[in-house]
């Protein structure tokens, strides 16, 4: 009994929580569906429903309501995430790597997605340790930024 208890708290552990996602899905869609407006007007990840779609340079953005997808069409450039939608930590120390997209900061009316997942020294959240030193961060992430674009993206990539 006890070794079943221990296998299903350990199955809610891998099975909950935390989903790395790349950027923009092999199939196109922008932050796994996410609604990038909805950041922005409720302060929180809300999954984007299809039925509220826009193309943007040639990525899919869902949102949860026509009125997000409106605001989303009329200034596409205010909604976007930060280097392309990659992690911004990563960025600053010059990677391209997968975030999970309820992990972000609204910051100057701009964007930012963060790693937050497991990794081979244990759980890291990429918000963390960027709310600790922002402005250096931020400043260094920008910086780089030009160079870190051209680089290939390793689908999945994670820390």
């Amino acid at each position: 009994m006890r070794y079943f208890l221990v296998l299903i708290a350990f199955s809610l552990m891998c099975f909950t929580g935390y989903t790395q996602i790349d950027p923009v899905s092999r199939s196109g869609v922008a932050i796994d569906g996410y609604d990038v407006v909805a950041y922005f007007k409720n302060g929180k990840a809300v999954k984007g429903d299809p039925q509220f779609s826009a193309v943007f340079n040639q990525v899919t953005y869902h949102f949860s309501s026509e009125a997000n997808k409106l605001a989303f069409e009329e200034a596409p450039a205010a909604y976007l995430p930060q280097f392309d939608g990659y992690c911004a930590l990563a960025v600053s120390y010059g990677k391209k790597i997968s975030v999970d997209p309820q992990t972000f900061k609204v910051s100057d009316n701009k964007l930012y997605l963060f790693y937050n997942g497991n990794t081979s020294k244990g759980k890291v959240n990429s918000l963390e340790t960027w709310n600790k030193n922002e402005d250096r961060l931020l400043k260094k992430a920008l910086s780089l930024w030009p160079d870190v674009k051209k680089t290939n993206y390793k689908p999945g990539a994670g820390l």
